[in-house]
């Protein structure tokens, strides 16, 4: 793998899409030492008149391939709306830019995988912006999970839940999903053997605003997501239960973002197999109030400078989304069955659907 920019120079960067989060992206690169936001790029002129102006001397561009012929660019960054995520990474990547691709890396495993042959051959660095794992209070919450301080973990969840936009070209799962998988497969160092999902469309036919994951682990450490556009709260929070501790990352909580709780079962060794349980102290390490994307963007920018692989590489990238895949396919199987889909369910067995 190559790196970037020569020397000291900076690495020069490009951003494409200007809707919801490209501007977040350029205004980071334009903003951190050792890059320069050299282009900024999106179909709509809307978008250009709206961004353009907060990144004065920026080259502007409705063209794609006007970044790509700029001998000068050492890298594009991707934030197209998702179903263009695959086609735009191996284009960039062709052009023998580096290339930073918002999530997920693609809609399907066989998209991921052209990618990331893409850019095995153009020795390129491919980095997918999962940027909860570059998130102080989630790096925290590895550290303590990783430690044994916790024991032996039993089972991780994580809630993301909001009253938000629905979407007609993604489902919750895909849409918010990505972040939460990205998490638990960084947590649990393995890929699931196991995994179902469950959802239910009220909203709109055949996307579901509402999806719960079940997901085991060869070691037998078991997951659990709840993903909804469809509720009361506004939630974003991971739990780590262990045999000795508990631990949570709440990324909602404007302080103490992860909290220990020394909380479980204790054998009662007066009554032999009886466990009684136990509530001690609970207490937030002290976590870094620096700006996630920030972190994320800067990785990206010493991956290119020094060649070397992301945290959220290639590999991460494309182990993202064959869960999201596998975890897809078994909520488009249960939609063939009869799901509730703003329809009485259809079960096979009337008794059942009574129950449910």
């Amino acid at each position: 793998m190559t790196s970037g920019a020569p020397g000291g120079s900076p690495i020069r960067v490009g951003v494409v899409g200007l809707g919801y989060w490209g501007p977040n992206l350029a205004r980071n690169f334009d903003r951190l030492p050792g890059a320069e936001l050299r282009w900024i790029c999106d179909g709509s002129g809307a978008a250009r008149e709206r961004v353009a102006p907060q990144l004065p001397g920026v080259r502007v561009s409705a063209e794609l391939d006007e970044l790509l012929g700029d001998p000068e660019l050492d890298a594009v960054v991707c934030a197209t709306p998702v179903p263009t995520h695959a086609e735009v990474a191996v284009r960039v990547l062709a052009a023998g830019k580096h290339c930073f691709v918002e999530k997920p890396l693609a809609q399907s495993l066989a998209a991921a995988e052209e990618v990331a042959a893409a850019a095995r051959d153009a020795g390129r660095v491919l980095m997918v912006g999962h940027l909860l794992e570059y998130h102080p209070g989630l790096e925290k919450l590895k550290e303590i999970a990783d430690s044994g301080d916790l024991g032996e973990l039993f089972y991780l969840y994580g809630n993301r839940l909001n009253l938000g936009k629905l979407r007609a070209d993604e489902n919750a799962l895909w849409s918010l999903g990505a972040h939460d998988v990205s998490v638990l497969l960084r947590l649990a160092g393995e890929e699931p053997a196991e995994l179902e999902a469950f959802g239910e469309s009220y909203m709109r036919h055949g996307v579901e605003d509402v999806v719960f994951c079940h997901l085991r682990f060869p070691s037998g450490l078991s997951a659990h997501l709840h993903l909804s556009w469809l509720d009361p709260h506004k939630e974003r929070r991971f739990t780590v239960v262990g045999s000795k501790r508990m631990a949570t990352f709440d990324d909602m909580a404007l302080e103490q973002k992860v909290t220990v709780y020394d909380k479980g079962f204790d054998q009662d060794f007066s009554s032999y197999g009886e466990y009684i349980a136990r509530s001690g102290d609970v207490w937030s390490p002290r976590i870094s109030n620096e700006e996630p994307l920030r972190i994320e963007c800067r990785h990206f920018l010493d991956c290119v400078r020094e060649g070397r692989e992301p945290r959220s590489g290639v590999e991460s990238g494309v182990r993202v989304v064959r869960v999201l895949e596998e975890l897809d396919r078994s909520l488009s199987a249960r939609r063939a069955r009869g799901s509730h889909d703003g329809q009485p369910l259809a079960a096979e067995d009337p008794t059942r659907a009574a129950a449910l």
